[in-house]
């Protein structure tokens, strides 16, 4: 199995349109100023990157964009849908990544042996790590922490979980009960500074898109065990946590994006642009954040 460490900021990424096609000069902009920023790896092509409305052949430019300009941080692409089949396509295509986030097969509702039974198949078919991704909101399953901790036991590159629950005695439990070497990523910004008191060891960041530096510096305070210096910055960042969501994800970061002139304020339907309310509380945040 190859190695990763995953700890830290990973950056949940947008992906920028323009004209109805990848922007790709803003794609290349913006992981570069991830990196410049000290982001600890990427995380192209998940729920933020739109994944679903994407072909092919954008799925691989966008990792072989990201790749390109990501310097020696480790890209972790999102390869899951509601069949093994699906998943086993996305992993065939972009089979030069780093690892695979794979998420609760969604739409299905399937039992906790189903979602066991789903990810022992996926991983036989790879040599690659692949990370759990847990988002019951988006997929209406929840992985809970009896079937994460199995799955961390028993296969050998399931590395590591995002959890994005929002259950926190859940992540907790796998926290207290994981194998050596099996990393927890909070899977919500707002969540991270609890979760890593607790021993977490980071999270994939929607808010890192918008404030890179900030949220690689909270999250290596965390790491550090510096706890003035980590709930200083959650709660300056606390604002923007809440705003992200205000309407589901991405769509006011795309908004503040726009606003910071990294991006057009693009998205795919069934996607659409914020409101004027929700536009102008990211300008109220953002000026907060300067």
């Amino acid at each position: 199995m190859e190695k990763i460490i995953l700890k830290g900021c990973g950056t949940a990424m947008f992906t920028p349109f323009k004209d109805g096609k990848v922007d790709v000069a803003a794609l290349v902009a913006t992981t570069q100023r991830q990196v410049e920023a000290g982001i600890d790896f990427l995380v192209p092509l998940g729920t933020t990157g739109e994944t679903p409305t994407l072909s092919d052949e954008e799925k691989l430019l966008v990792y072989r964009t990201v790749r390109a300009n990501a310097g020696n941080r480790p890209v972790v692409v999102g390869v899951g849908t509601n069949s093994v089949s699906g998943t086993l396509a996305n992993m065939e295509l972009l089979q030069e990544a780093d690892a695979f986030l794979v998420v609760v097969p969604f739409y299905n509702k399937p039992p906790q042996r189903g979602i066991y039974a789903y990810f022992k198949e996926i991983a036989s078919h790879t040599q690659k790590p692949v990370i759990l991704y847990n988002v019951p909101g988006r997929t209406g399953a929840n992985c809970d922490a009896e079937t994460t901790l199995a799955l961390a036991r028993d296969i050998p590159n399931i590395v590591a979980v995002k959890e994005a629950s929002g259950k926190l005695e859940q992540v907790r439990t796998i926290l207290a009960r994981r194998p050596e070497g099996f990393s927890v990523l909070s899977g919500n910004d707002e969540d991270t500074l609890t979760l890593m008191k607790d021993g977490a060891d980071g999270v994939v960041s929607v808010a890192s898109n918008v404030c890179p530096r900030e949220m690689a510096d909270f999250t290596h305070s965390a790491l550090e065990e510096d706890w003035q210096a980590a709930e200083a910055l959650d709660a300056r960042l606390h604002p923007l946590f809440e705003a992200l969501f205000v309407e589901p994800n991405p769509i006011p970061g795309k908004a503040a994006m726009a606003q910071l002139g990294l991006m057009e304020n693009s998205l795919r339907l069934p996607l659409v642009p914020a409101l004027l309310e929700t536009e102008e509380l990211m300008k109220q945040v953002l000026w907060k954040l300067r």
